[in-house]
């Protein structure tokens, strides 16, 4: 499993119950016992691939894990529906489950970042049965309104959710596809390049229009690995990934539909300074999800949590995700 080489990863791609197909790497470790081997089920956000898990898959297999990481829908060799209607959470979990009863697997570890931590919390409450444990990067866990929000009215209380309230209108689709190489240059920007506006709907517009904007961003992605996102991505168009930001009447719609069978109360292991170093995770988001504790209705807070979170970071071999990108997120 070379993070710099694709094919050397094991490759699938398998129809599922619910119609549709999807590609996904399935790594096992050795010592593999279908009976006895954990699963982790890794879902990556916008916009990403497989490929995002590239640097964890390996020292997670090494450490004895089964490692199943699908290119969700929209994206690379899965299916990529037109209709915004496809990308519901509520089907996308179906998806999932599939996916796991294809490979025999009755429950596991599911791991999302940005929108694919939206989706896997979403899991835990349509799937809940299917799930060993729940971890989320970059976007907390939100639980279902009882009141339908618009996009609009979300960036009006959330500024830096500016740009959701663009990818939402499907004219954006055209000109992100005709200027990719610039989009996936502001995604994919450098840490230290972060304080550029580029959460915000007006820099994303300004950006577009000025065709003379030729500047190159410093990236977190090499030569090739930048390569790779942008043949893969322009070869499967992004009305599938930006799909995913006009769900959100959809997904209210499911949610208010099964309301009295969700459970919203999940398990949340907490990290205090999540919100200070993901602009993904604003405190208020951050803070509204620790009210969903399963048990009491409160998020037990433990004064070792911070170190033990660092500690498993700083630990366990690529177990960090190695890319930060400002835009990444989902779930407005």
């Amino acid at each position: 499993m070379d993070p710099s080489n694709p094919a050397t990863f094991d490759h699938r791609t398998e129809s599922l119950t619910t119609g549709r197909t999807y590609h996904f790497v399935d790594q096992v470790p050795k010592d593999f016992d279908p009976k006895r081997t954990t699963t982790l089920l890794c879902l990556h956000g916008f916009p990403d691939l497989w490929y995002g898990w590239r640097y964890q898959i390996g020292p997670w297999v090494r450490s004895g894990y089964r490692v199943v990481v699908p290119d969700m829908l929209g994206y690379g060799g899965t299916d990529k529906p037109q209709d915004p209607s496809d990308y519901s959470t509520q089907r996308l979990c179906a998806d999932l489950a599939a996916l796991l009863d294809l490979l025999s697997v009755q429950r596991a570890v599911v791991i999302g970042h940005d929108w694919g931590a939206f989706t896997a919390a979403r899991f835990a409450l349509w799937h809940p049965e299917r799930l060993l444990s729940l971890i989320l990067l970059s976007v907390p866990y939100t639980p279902p309104s009882r009141t339908y929000m618009s996009i609009e009215d979300v960036v009006q209380r959330v500024p830096n959710l500016a740009y959701q309230a663009y990818f939402a209108n499907p004219a954006s689709t055209a000109p992100i596809e005709n200027d990719l190489h610039n989009f996936l240059s502001i995604v994919f920007r450098t840490q230290e390049d972060q304080e550029k506006p580029a959460a915000s709907r007006g820099f994303l517009l300004k950006w577009f229009r000025d065709t003379a904007n030729t500047q190159e961003e410093p990236s977190v992605l090499n030569d090739k690995e930048f390569q790779i996102y942008l043949d893969v991505l322009s070869k499967g168009g992004m009305n599938g990934p930006l799909n995913y930001y006009r769900t959100s009447k959809h997904r209210h719609e499911e949610e208010e539909r099964k309301s009295a069978s969700l459970n919203p109360y999940i398990t949340i292991l907490h990290n205090h300074s999540m919100h200070t170093r993901s602009r993904t995770s604003s405190q208020p988001l951050t803070e509204s999800s620790c009210s969903f504790h399963v048990g009491n209705g409160r998020l037990n807070r433990s004064p070792n949590c911070h170190r033990e979170v660092e500690k498993v970071h700083h630990t366990t071999p690529g177990c960090c995700v190695r890319r930060t990108r400002p835009l990444a997120h989902g779930g407005g």
